[in-house]
């Protein structure tokens, strides 16, 4: 197996990141008031002695997780079975990533996340030998979002599993995903890996009884091998552990109050990523997962004909928390009452709303996890590859805009002068030089020769212009390679990773494409990775 070549740059040199995620990796000052633990050595041992603290039920834990891999009838895998077991020891912590059940697990950035975990896990064993530290998955199931989580998108072209199934994406049958595996069969199966990815893919979900165990069953394949342990939270057992907040958020709104105090102060420099609601609870059951909201003296499921009492609606919380689903503002409260986490690694956008929960954390007790931004990659493969060593752009310069950098090409290599630096330099000490002059005679004369300067230097800069427009046109292969470069590696401008699957580089190059994004990964560095994939043999 080849590997490939990376190297790494702040997230600021990218230009694709706002600017509560620049200043948390930077640790901004403004910031530092909402989060609990700095991404710092000291920092983890921090929150490694508040989780020593606090009582997880480890044994309910391992319990639910042993019954889960069962019901998903996996075969047992020596390290994730030892991880598992390693949770019911007091010396054992979690680095867990969270995400939801998206088909075919959607984005390449679910790699990075899941890698990312398992990379931090091995550099803390290292660091600390005395405490065991497992990468969890935690999938978050009760996301309705069908919209989103359905689509996929292969070379461009997005795929969409056509359902018409509502309530929790993870409860849904995954009927109907086989016509999108035979589409993806027909255009990767062609591929040196491409047999091994149809199979993969068909072993999670043909056959599977919803798509959050299909889910488990394909993360569990792609990651078993470096001990990645999945947790389905749609789970009664572990939700009665959240009864007294999911109480005080129905009747009392004691959540909403908190994250609103929070919030009050963070947009006061920042765009705030969630807003909370009175009730940030959802009435998840069979085909359901609707807002609950107080009316009067009932709660009523928003768009259903539902409504409960409070005698009724403590009754039902009491007999079926699990019909009880938090939003993003409570769900990490009950990720980290669960598990014997210490550090969450996430994008931007849960980045944004974790900044928004410490009040919340420290009202109910709960330890408030190192929050560490995901890992980040730009894939440069063989093709993109050639076509940046062909037109010659430095890896420094690849972020930049397709205008600016042809620009600096023409610049670079043209034959004749397209630029007027020199000129406007000297034309701007000229006019210094008359201004000097004219006002030694009569200084009303200053605002004329000031005019004549300004106008001056804007008819050199738009003839400047013209020349560069005029040379670029002579430049017209070298303005398709980098168009042609900058689609491949930025598609329709976005960042790869927000917009392609894991799909076809791993039909392309099978188990090696996650080793080498394991192995180029960071830890605690925070940086965004560009990683250069070598040509097979």
């Amino acid at each position: 197996m080849m590997e490939g070549s990376a190297c790494s740059y702040t997230y600021e040199h990218t230009g694709y990141f706002n600017a509560i995620v620049t200043d948390y990796v930077n640790a901004a000052p403004a910031l530092r008031p909402f989060y609990k633990h700095p991404v710092t050595p000291d920092g983890i041992k921090a929150a490694i002695h508040a989780r020593e603290e606090f009582a997880t039920d480890r044994k309910l834990l391992v319990t639910v997780l042993n019954d889960q891999y069962a019901q998903a009838s996996l075969q047992g895998n020596a390290l994730v079975d030892a991880n598992i077991n390693k949770l019911l020891q007091p010396t054992t912590f979690s680095i867990c990533t969270a995400h939801q059940p998206n088909v075919f697990t959607g984005y390449l950035y679910f790699i990075y996340k899941v890698l990312h975990v398992v990379k931090i896990a091995e550099q803390l064993k290292a660091a600390h030998p005395t405490f065991d530290f497992v990468p969890v998955y935690y999938m978050g199931s009760e996301d309705a979002d069908l919209e989103e989580l359905s689509k996929v998108f292969l070379h461009g072209e997005k795929l969409v599993w056509d359902t018409k199934q509502t309530g929790s994406v993870g409860r849904m049958k995954p009927k109907g995903v086989e016509v999108l595996i035979e589409r993806i069969a027909g255009e990767l199966s062609v591929q040196p890996h491409g047999q091994e990815l149809i199979q993969l893919l068909k072993s999670s979900y043909i056959g599977a009884p919803d798509i959050q165990t299909a889910t488990f069953r394909l993360v569990h394949q792609l990651f078993a091998a470096f001990g990645v342990v999945v947790l389905i939270a749609d789970e009664p057992r572990l939700k009665r552990s959240m009864l007294r907040v999911f109480a005080d958020d129905l009747f009392l709104q004691k959540p909403s109050d908190l994250v609103k105090k929070t919030t009050t102060a963070l947009e006061k420099n920042y765009k705030v990523q969630a807003n909370p609601r009175n009730i940030n609870l959802f009435y998840l059951k069979d085909q359901l997962r609707n807002r609950i909201e107080k009316m009067g003296d009932e709660w009523v499921v928003v768009d259903t004909d539902l409504r409960f009492d409070e005698a009724a609606l403590r009754q039902e919380l009491e007999t079926h928390p699990e019909r009880f689903s938090p939003n993003v503002i409570l769900r990490g409260l009950y990720q980290e009452t669960i598990l014997p986490n210490i550090i969450f690694v996430g994008g931007g956008g849960e980045l944004a709303y974790w900044l928004e929960l410490g009040d919340l954390f420290k009202a109910y007790g709960v330890p408030y996890p190192v929050q560490v931004l995901r890992n980040s990659f730009l894939l440069l493969e063989p093709r993109a590859l050639a076509l940046q060593h062909k037109i010659g752009i430095d890896t420094d310069d690849i972020f930049k805009k397709e205008d600016q950098l042809l620009n600096e090409l023409v610049q670079r290599d043209s034959a004749v002068q397209v630029h007027l630096s020199n000129e406007i330099r000297d034309a701007g000490a000229f006019y210094d030089h008359v201004q000097g002059v004219a006002g030694k005679v009569d200084a009303s004369l200053l605002p004329h020769v000031a005019s004549l300067q300004k106008r001056m230097l804007h008819q050199l800069g738009e003839l400047e212009k013209k020349l560069l427009r005029a040379e670029k046109r002579k430049f017209s292969d070298q303005s398709r390679q980098l168009a042609s470069f900058k689609a491949i590696s930025f598609p329709k401008g976005n960042l790869q990773e927000r917009s392609e699957n894991f799909m076809p580089y791993y039909a392309a190059y099978g188990n090696d494409f996650l080793q080498w994004i394991y192995n180029a990964s960071l830890t605690l560095e925070q940086r965004f990775v560009v990683l250069s994939i070598p040509p097979q043999n």
